[in-house]
């Protein structure tokens, strides 16, 4: 009896120590995504201002035209590789969340 109380114990301690590892991995996993969003939205809000500065002292509609289209086009394309990168960010998260159950995964198919 007391033998499996032990081991009950020795499960229950793994078990946490897996949890803390996978909570330790998404919280370093989270900070890093929104440093990214956040990095993101600084470059967006500036390239944004620098873009309308442009505009602002352009000599002709089509050059403020033209200026504000090529900001668009950059913007789009930044946004679309920005949402690419915390896509593969947030699978690799995932990924390095779920590695400490496997140990135990493995254990439970024996």
């Amino acid at each position: 009896m007391l033998n499996n109380f032990e081991d009950l114990q020795k499960m229950g301690k793994e078990n946490m120590d897996v949890a803390m590892a996978s909570f330790g991995t998404m919280s370093k996993g989270f900070q890093a995504i929104a440093a990214e969003v956040a990095d993101f939205q600084k470059k967006s809000f500036e390239d944004s201002t620098a873009a309308m500065e442009k505009v602002v002292s352009s000599k002709s509609i089509e050059k403020a035209f033209e200026v504000q289209s090529d900001y668009f086009k950059s913007a789009y394309e930044g946004l679309v590789g920005e949402m690419t990168k915390l896509g593969e960010m947030y699978t690799e998260l995932s990924k390095d969340a779920y590695k400490p159950y496997e140990g135990i995964m493995s254990k439970m198919g024996k």
